[in-house]
């Protein structure tokens, strides 16, 4: 799907469940990722139509030198997301969401890189004209992350959460 350097994002596979499992049950990565521990249930339910594109959000496997380490999704916003944000609807907004289900790859930049690929693929081959994501306010290293990629803070969302946004050429 999108390969740069050591860094591919491909399609996720009903394969990559068990994997799911493995990181939505570490407690370091569900500390920032805003999901309760799973098991493969769950994972089926959840990612499963969104893997047979029955549901809106695109979900994808990051790897790292063939390795995978991670997970980055992306939607198109919904109209009463919109509303909610209070974001127009006459542009094109995607979302994304993402970890890096492997704590001991934290902090070497591969998140950054991640996500300006999937900001690169989304402003070029889906027409978006801004992307959004929400984060906790405690989560420093993802906004730190988010800023260098261009992000910038649009709103609260409420007392732990903030809506970033970014623009093409913003990084």
């Amino acid at each position: 799907m999108i390969l740069e350097a050591n860094i591919h994002i491909r399609a996720m596979t009903h394969k990559d469940f068990d994997l799911m499992v493995k990181w939505l049950t570490n407690r370091k990565v569900l500390e920032f990722y805003e999901e309760p521990p799973s098991n493969l249930e769950r994972v089926i339910n959840k990612y499963g139509p969104r893997i047979r594109e029955e549901h809106y959000v695109t979900p994808c496997i990051v790897e790292y030198e063939s390795e995978p380490i991670g997970y980055i999704q992306y939607y198109k916003i919904q109209e009463t997301d919109l509303k909610k944000y209070e974001l127009p609807n006459s542009q094109t907004i995607y979302g994304i969401d993402q970890f890096i289900g492997e704590p001991q790859l934290w902090g070497m930049g591969l998140g950054s890189i991640m996500i300006r690929m999937m900001l690169d693929d989304l402003w070029d081959n889906k027409g978006a004209s801004k992307v959004v994501l929400d984060v906790k306010k405690t989560n420093t290293r993802a906004i730190s992350s988010y800023k260098k990629c261009g992000f910038t803070q649009i709103k609260e969302l409420n007392h732990d959460s903030i809506l970033m946004g970014c623009v093409k050429g913003t990084y």
